[in-house]
């Protein structure tokens, strides 16, 4: 199985994601929206930046359940409820992003929406992984 990143130089210059990701061979993984709950389901964190990296961390627990890593993930959709204030901690979130999932950045696209299934959340990350 290869996962393929392509950034071509006729598009602008992707900062914390991949414009094509490509998976040749292995299994496709559908991974649910996580939010920052902890174990027992309550929301933890305040803010974009901690409950992202919750976020993140779930998800990745999500995906080694599967057999997987971060290196496998191939598209992501980031659900926040305040979207300036998502871009504002974009610097924050990367720091995040690099030390739990690495420089390899997936497809990605933020979305921003007016709640969440657990009102406290203030963002939620879904996506896929092809697993060799």
């Amino acid at each position: 199985m290869t996962i393929d990143r392509f950034n071509p130089p006729e598009l602008a210059r992707p900062s914390g994601f991949s414009h094509v990701v490509a998976a040749r061979g292995g299994t496709l993984v559908f991974l649910a929206g996580q939010t920052a709950s902890d174990e027992t389901g309550e929301i933890t964190g305040t803010g974009v930046v901690a409950q992202f990296e919750r976020a993140l961390a779930n998800l990745l627990t999500a995906l080694a359940a599967a057999g997987g890593g971060p290196g496998h993930l191939t598209s992501l959709t980031i659900y926040a409820t305040d979207l300036a204030d998502y871009r504002a901690h974009g610097r924050e979130l990367g720091t995040v992003w690099r030390r739990l999932a690495g420089r390899d950045y997936p497809a990605m696209a933020a979305v921003g929406v007016a709640g969440l299934w657990d009102p406290r959340a203030v963002v939620e990350i879904s996506g896929f992984a092809v697993i060799g």
